[in-house]
């Protein structure tokens, strides 16, 4: 089992997405919530493997996909830019936690954007 003490930099969160006016403020900080709640899931859950932290994962990323729908109706949407900071993000968390060796790509597994 991966070391569970998390040495998250909330800052580095969406740090992209914090920087482009692009992203309603409101609509990052829901986004920035559910990656602690992810967060503090792992560290309760303690994941022993790999496929039980992708199931972790893959529920915040439903969450980033209903999340979807509020970006649309704000003028903004989940692109390029959003993509790749979302996913560098679910990254960071997993590497916090001590799962160096997830799959990128699997952590957002899930995901509609």
């Amino acid at each position: 089992m991966p070391d569970s003490a998390a040495r998250l930099d909330e800052s580095t969160l969406l740090s992209d997405m914090s920087a482009d006016p692009y992203f309603p403020d409101h609509l990052v900080a829901k986004g920035k919530e559910i990656l602690l709640r992810l967060s503090a899931r792992i560290e309760s859950e303690r994941p022993a493997d790999l496929p039980a932290l992708y199931v972790l994962t893959h529920a915040a990323t439903e969450e980033f996909n209903a999340l979807e729908g509020e970006f649309e109706a704000a003028g903004s949407e989940i692109e390029t830019v959003a993509r790749d900071d979302i996913g560098g993000a679910f990254w960071i968390v997993a590497t916090a936690h001590g799962f160096a060796d997830a799959d990128h790509e699997e952590l957002i597994g899930t995901r509609e954007w």
